[in-house]
């Protein structure tokens, strides 16, 4: 017999119950009593409806089996399912659960277990992630929303008030409309779940080939060696929208900021506080998000002054505000504007030297309470905080998307460091330590610069910086042409190999000592004999850092 009347209401009359998140839940299940809503509920939930006196049957007395394997079974029954799934107004459907002894089931009430936030715990196990995964939860969260017509599926405590407010309106009833949106809501939360189960286990697969594969050496240009392997054969990607923004690049383009359902709670543009200033554009974004990636590459204190997603300039300082003011010193004129990110705390001494200059956004994992009342005071400056670091090794099997038309290119994300044990010394003289400790640090930065990328630095700071041409002899020349600081006694960082000798013959023009480079040309032997003749040193990374 139906309860559903001709606008589609359909009185709620039996309830199952059964979350992971208790909040709400009393509230919830209260107002279901005051309906004469029967409870069925299992180990958890039931326990804390009946500490607050809530009358509640579990699911083991409906089924006539007890919970097993270690919770592992509980509703995976008929008298379950064939209650949810059952059609009110199909004759011979409601004469197999009389036949049976089931009772119709009009309401699911089900949120997952927490495998997004068990995989998020620094140091979590395989098998500590794998007895997260839901079975039971998403089966009746399928079955209800298959069945939408007649059971109402509520997969998150957000929609209890809402939901309540409704049944006060109809006596107890919810609405067609609303079963039918429970029901899109229920199955983006079973998609979205069974997506990041699928990601972390693509990556627990991965992650043997993908490190097999760091450090190899780059391919010659005529030549390219085959790829890692291990990327999904299908891929679904799961994101939730955090805002929408005002617009995209430009005024004409519609524009949203989303989250990854399974983004770390800190240390992601994505997920900053913002804790001041206008809201964030775009461009905001992309750059904050260029500036943020370059300064977590460093161990040391560090600031980058990003404009357009390249560095204007990047330092190391034995504070944020002594980093912060050689990083501006690189090319002041295009750091006007700029997005500004530390990866320290940002002190009162960081705080005032930045406003001295109109600046977008700062970005940094935490602020003291004084420096944030300075950077306040700034109009229009916009305050991220992150709360903490982007870990290097969280990113390894963490994944970068470009669209393309028609398709997307998916690639795991850059985050080789290199160390000094990993160069090779190609010329006859060998870099001295402080050439070394440069060297490194430009290669950090040419690694975060768009191809093809030239960056001369020294003892920690930026020099020059030449980005996004379309020959390297070019970004060679314009990194010198840029360069506020003497150019004489820095070393030089390429992001690829030099296809030709004229590269390192023009940098050493401007007084350069060492140079960093993949190597792996055809014309190598042509590009090393070139720094002997300069008596410059070189050294080969083995590995390249294009960013496009």
């Amino acid at each position: 017999m139906t309860t559903q009347n001709r606008e589609g209401l359909h009185r709620i009359r039996r309830a199952l119950l059964s979350v992971s998140d208790k909040l709400g839940l009393i509230e919830f299940a209260r107002a279901l009593c005051r309906f004469q809503v029967e409870l069925i509920s299992t180990g958890g939930t039931a326990k804390a409806l009946r500490k607050v006196g809530i009358p509640v049957r579990d699911v083991s007395e409906v089924t006539g089996v007890p919970e097993m394997l270690d919770g592992r079974v509980k509703t995976l029954h008929p008298h379950i399912h064939g209650g949810i799934l059952a059609m009110r107004d199909d004759a011979k459907h409601m004469a197999a659960l009389g036949e049976h002894g089931i009772e119709p089931i009009d309401m699911v009430v089900i949120n997952l277990y927490p495998f997004e936030q068990t995989i998020a715990r620094a140091g979590v196990t395989l098998e500590e992630a794998v007895e997260q995964i839901d079975i039971g939860g998403p089966a009746m969260i399928r079955s209800a929303a298959k069945n939408w017509k007649d059971v109402a599926v509520v997969v998150a405590p957000v929609m209890y008030t809402e939901l309540i407010a409704e049944m006060n309106r109809n006596e107890g009833r919810l609405s067609l409309q609303t079963r039918k949106q429970l029901a899109w809501h229920a199955f983006a939360r079973t998609s979205a779940y069974d997506q990041t189960i699928h990601s972390y286990l693509s990556a627990q697969q991965a992650e043997g080939m993908i490190e097999s594969s760091i450090d190899k050496p780059v391919a010659d240009d005529t030549e390219e060696t085959p790829g890692p392997g291990g990327m999904p054969d299908a891929l679904h990607l799961s994101l939730s929208k955090v805002t929408d923004l005002r617009y995209g690049e430009n005024p004409h383009q519609l524009a949203a900021l989303y989250e990854s359902r399974d983004a770390d709670a800190a240390g992601s543009v994505a997920t900053a506080e913002l804790i001041s200033g206008k809201e964030m554009s775009f461009n905001n974004y992309l750059d904050a998000d260029a500036a943020w990636q370059l300064v977590c590459d460093f161990g040391e204190t560090a600031c980058a002054i990003i404009k357009h997603t390249n560095p204007a300039g990047v330092a190391l300082g034995a504070s944020p505000e002594e980093a912060y003011r050689r990083a501006l010193v690189t090319d002041p004129v295009s750091a006007f504007g700029g997005i500004v990110a530390f990866n320290r705390t940002v002190d009162e001494g960081a705080a005032r030297v930045v406003t001295e200059i109109f600046t977008e956004v700062i970005i940094a994992p935490d602020y003291e309470k004084v420096a944030i009342e300075v950077l306040r005071a700034k109009k229009n400056l916009r305050i991220l905080r992150t709360g903490g670091l982007q870990r290097s090794e969280d990113l390894h099997f963490d994944y970068d998307f470009k669209k393309v038309s028609g398709g997307v290119l998916m690639q795991t994300r850059d985050c080789h460091r290199l160390t000094r044990d990993a160069l090779k010394v190609v010329t006859k003289r060998g870099p001295s330590d402080e050439e070394l400790a440069s060297l490194l640090f430009a290669w950090t930065v040419c690694k975060h610069t768009k191809s093809n990328a030239i960056v001369y630095a020294r003892d920690g700071q930026t020099v020059g910086v030449g980005a996004g041409q379309m020959s390297r002899i070019d970004s060679v020349r314009i990194g010198a042409m840029r360069a506020q600081l003497p150019l004489k006694g820095s070393v030089l960082a390429s992001d690829a190999f030099f296809p030709f000798r004229d590269g390192v013959d023009e940098a050493a023009k401007h007084g350069i000592t060492a140079t960093i480079q993949p190597g792996g040309s055809v014309r190598d032997a042509e590009v090393i004999a070139a720094a002997d003749e300069h008596g410059l040193a070189m050294v080969f990374t083995n590995v390249r850092h294009f960013k496009h």
